[in-house]
């Protein structure tokens, strides 16, 4: 079983960072790939950024360049650092999990909030 816990929202002015963390509570987190996504009141939850076991990474296009994800295969932690966050980033953001054999993420987190006030 997995528990993914968030940390690291907050209220921040357009053009701040922040840092998110999660972190994973199981076994093996070294073959899970971790993402991060975000949804906002009566749209879909988004994929945001994703990072493999080997730390290949993808990041949305709405993103790209703001936003870095890493992980620590020892601390069993993923962090997105998130630079220069505008407003309409303002939404709750879920770490997920899933096994690198699977396409579909298994495991989520309870979100946190972060709001970007312009």
């Amino acid at each position: 079983q997995v528990e993914l816990a968030e940390s690291g929202g907050g209220l921040v002015q357009a053009g701040d960072s922040l840092r998110l963390s999660c972190v994973f509570l199981g076994r093996d987190f070294s073959l899970y790939v971790m993402g991060w996504f975000r949804q906002t009141p009566g749209k879909e939850r988004e994929l945001v950024a994703e990072i493999t076991p080997g730390s290949s990474t993808y990041e949305a296009d709405s993103v790209k360049g703001r936003f870095t994800l890493s992980r620590d295969n020892y601390q069993n932690m993923v962090y997105l650092q998130m630079n220069s966050l505008k407003p309409e980033d303002t939404a709750i953001y879920y770490c997920a999990a899933k096994h690198r054999t699977t396409s579909i993420y298994t495991y989520w987190g309870q979100g946190t909030q972060v709001t970007v006030s312009s």
